[in-house]
């Protein structure tokens, strides 16, 4: 009975949608099909007259004026922005005092039309100030002022309140000092021999109370820093580099914002070449395969010219170059880089190739060589306590050919007394000589000697 009254009530409403809705449109849609088939004509002799256009005109104008008109609507709509990092221009007796705490950026909140938001950031007389006429040493809160052409703008400032610490300025006079930066820049063949600012004094300004941040009783040093790559040529002579900037730094090398008069100065930098020929020598290192030893050594070069300071190329008697020849029983050729030592910036020669040629190893000693002292002090003087702490006797390995011209002046014993005291002292014995196809062992290990004072 209940499916009987359900399957009724359905057809009911069925019956009322094809009625009231599905048959009214379907009569409508071929009426309008009809009417068209009907007005091909009209459309064609309406769309021929000579006023048509400026119709369809008018109206695609008023169609467009409306969305615009709309889009307007929507760019008036109220909005926010904010603008970061605004500079704080700030008013106050800047020969008189000095002033901590006042924030160098602020942002601002802008409220307001989307159009008037526009025109107040394209603005040239907006600006952030702060003022602090009249206001005498010591600590104030002051506010944060922003000016904008358009009253119609509402603003707020982050922050909008800031704490000033006012202190009276006071100058002092330092000497300058320099640093030179990106000195690795520089051509590997020149060096800066010196740097010559033209003022040695420059006047430091600020407050002297020790609480301020940026006290002038915390500076330490003025350095006038030198950039090479401020350089306008990289060769010998002197350059001038103008407009070189000063900074102020405390003990701990922390740059201190203080003023310094003047700002920047004029700085000559002289620039030499020097440059030295020295031997490159070879330092074999290890021991050999058992009977043999080194016959002959060939270098594709046995010189270099290096550069670098004075200091390091009067130091400079050879360019070491160290070759593993441990359990090396026949003859080999090695291809090896030259290290650059301390002080030398550049070398004319970066690799070698050198050879080593072998033979049947023999031995003497060489008796009555005597013991050089290397780093003592020259406040004092060393002695020897027996004749057998004065000379050593060295035994020497090689071929045959080598040892027969070998002499005790070819070699040289020493012991190193760097940083020794007065006082008597046992010291290990060092030997060394001028053919690097020798070996060379002490037969003494140690020495006893005493320091003296002169």
């Amino acid at each position: 009975m209940k499916k009987t009254k359900k399957k009724g009530l359905f057809k009911k409403f069925g019956a009322f949608l094809d009625k009231r809705i599905v048959t009214p449109i379907t009569r409508l849609i071929v009426k309008i099909a009809k009417g068209f088939e009907n007005s091909e004509k009209f459309i064609e002799n309406w769309l021929s007259k000579q006023n048509t256009l400026l119709f369809i005109s008018l109206i695609v104008a008023i169609i467009v004026f409306v969305v615009i008109d709309q889009k307007i609507i929507v760019f008036t709509n109220q909005t926010a922005e904010v603008l970061k990092d605004q500079t704080v221009d700030v008013t106050y007796n800047e020969e008189a005092y000095v002033i901590e705490g006042l924030p160098d950026t602020v942002d601002i909140t802008l409220m307001g039309s989307r159009s008037d938001l526009f025109i107040a950031k394209q603005s040239t007389t907006s600006k952030v100030t702060v003022d602090l006429t009249g206001l005498k040493p010591g600590t104030h809160k002051v506010n944060v002022e922003y000016s904008q052409p358009l009253s119609s703008i509402e603003y707020s400032v982050n922050p909008s309140i800031a704490t000033v610490n006012i202190y009276p300025k006071v100058s002092e006079t330092k000497t300058l000092t320099t640093d030179i930066l990106n000195q690795d820049n520089l051509d590997q063949t020149l060096v800066i021999d010196s740097v010559t600012p033209d003022t040695d004094q420059v006047v430091i300004k600020g407050t002297d109370d020790e609480n301020a941040v940026n006290s002038l009783t915390k500076v330490a040093t003025v350095k006038a820093l030198v950039d090479v790559d401020n350089l306008t040529t990289q060769e010998e002579g002197t350059t001038t580099i103008t407009d070189v900037p000063l900074k102020a730094y405390d003990k701990d090398g922390n740059i201190l914002d203080v003023e310094i008069v003047p700002s920047k100065i004029n700085v000559d930098v002289d620039i030499s070449s020097p440059s030295k020929q020295v031997p490159i020598r070879v330092i074999p290192e290890g021991e050999l395969g058992f009977g043999k030893a080194i016959s002959s050594i060939s270098m594709s070069e046995s010189n270099v010219t290096v550069y670098g300071t004075k200091d390091a190329l009067d130091e400079l008697e050879y360019i070491p170059l160290r070759v593993d020849v441990t359990g090396l029983r026949e003859d080999r050729e090695y291809k090896l880089d030259l290290t650059k030592p301390k002080g030398i910036r550049s070398m004319s020669l970066t690799n070698v190739t050198l050879k080593f040629t072998l033979g049947e190893s023999t031995d003497k000693d060489i008796e009555n060589v005597n013991i050089d002292v290397r780093n003592l002090d020259d406040n004092y003087s060393v002695q020897g306590l027996s004749q057998d702490d004065i000379q050593v006797t060295v035994n020497v390995k090689g071929v045959n050919s080598v040892l027969s011209s070998l002499t005790a002046e070819d070699i040289t014993a020493y012991i190193d007394l760097k940083d020794y005291g007065p006082g008597e002292y046992e010291i290990p014995v060092e030997v060394e000589g001028t053919d690097s196809r020798v070996q060379y062992v002490s037969m003494t290990k140690k020495v006893k000697i005493r320091i003296v004072e002169k």
